[in-house]
């Protein structure tokens, strides 16, 4: 082969190398894109912003539980700043009215009105209250037909009901000795009281097990427990049957997952999930910390979470209750600590200060 020749082939096998290189590049390019963008898609997106007469308010939003019933597919916000319960139609994701009559804000958390809502199955709109009052709302009617004294100086709180029963469960977590007031919803009365004289770091979110017929309430850190406690009540018979210690959690919000029979607690540290029916911690939630307000929806089989004073910034974090492993962190604003989800929309709401209802969901 002629010098020539050997040159013109040696520059055509350079040339089909460098375009191979320049060929694998973009596909690779191209591929990650793909990639990146197929992620992307798989997160929670806003698709709808809720605003109404004075929602959000100028400021700070005194907020605090929602509640979505999903019979009526209706979202309850306790919003305090307006002194109201605010309504959401969860199909159609707007404001649909508001129930007054509350106590409002009046400067101090501890005396905020409403606070806990919930819906039981006699279509009875139950609300705490600032002045340690549960009002009762008929919802054909949308007007407060009873208010219940639990005895306390300050806020009525936290609420969970068992439907077996047809009792609620009432938190007083704010008083210098902690209490909870059990009420029938048949009778609309209070019908017994368990004082937890140990919890000097109050009460928050209790919740019902149907399976197990027991609640479970989450006690922040105390002398007792430094790192909170789960404490387990028979409705029955108005005790405390145990107490689960947590490991450096001091608990707010709990969720449970029927299937699992596990519950998640939302710490002032990262999240933990325990045993149900042995209080043994089973995962810790570590890429978010800082959690109000829990939310378990069986429409995705997920956890929610307003972790609003999360060292890295307030977000919306989710859980995959199925395996106890973090999904997603969904950037929120200051003191975003409350959410709830339709489980038949999948529609996730959650009241952000200078905003207003941001609704999320699967896109």
């Amino acid at each position: 082969m002629s010098t020539s020749a050997k040159k013109r082939l040696t520059w055509s096998l350079s040339i089909l190398l460098v375009l191979a290189t320049i060929a694998t590049s973009v596909s690779y390019v191209v591929s990650t894109h793909q990639a990146q963008a197929q992620d992307t898609s798989q997160g929670l997106r806003q698709i709808a912003l809720i605003t109404g007469p004075n929602i959000p308010p100028r400021g700070l939003w005194a907020f605090d539980i929602s509640f979505v019933d999903d019979q009526s597919q209706v979202d309850y916000l306790a919003d305090a700043s307006n002194a109201s319960v605010d309504l959401i139609d969860t199909r159609t994701d707007t404001l649909i009215g508001q129930i007054g009559g509350f106590r409002g804000f009046h400067g101090s958390r501890e005396t905020q009105g409403p606070g806990g809502v919930l819906v039981d199955d006699l279509d009875q709109l139950w609300v705490s209250d600032g002045d340690s009052t549960v009002k009762v709302t008929d919802l054909s009617s949308r007007t407060i037909v009873a208010t219940l004294n639990t005895g306390g100086a300050k806020r009525a709180d936290e609420i969970a009901y068992d439907p077996q029963d047809q009792l609620l469960l009432v938190t007083n977590g704010s008083e210098p000795v902690p209490f909870a007031t059990f009420i029938s919803v048949t009778k609309r009365a209070i019908v017994g009281k368990l004082v937890f004289a140990d919890a000097s770091g109050g009460l928050e979110a209790p919740v019902f097990d149907a399976q197990t017929h027991l609640f479970y309430l989450s006690v922040p850190a105390n002398k007792r427990y430094p790192g909170g406690a789960v404490a387990v009540v028979d409705p029955l018979t108005q005790q405390l049957v145990r107490e689960y210690p947590l490991p450096a959690c001091d608990p707010s919000g709990v969720a449970l997952d029927p299937a699992t029979q596990e519950l998640l607690l939302g710490c002032s540290g990262h999240p933990v999930i325990i045993s149900a029916t042995t209080g043994q911690v089973v995962a810790t939630v570590l890429q978010t910390s800082g959690c109000d307000e829990v939310w378990y929806n069986r429409g995705d089989r997920r956890f929610y979470l307003a972790a609003f004073t999360n060292p890295a910034g307030p977000v919306l974090s989710v859980v995959d209750a199925a395996t106890g492993t973090w999904v997603e962190n969904v950037a929120t604003v200051k003191k975003t600590h409350s959410v709830a989800v339709d489980p038949l929309t999948n529609h996730i709401f959650v009241p952000e200060s200078g905003r207003g209802i941001v609704v999320y969901a699967q896109t």
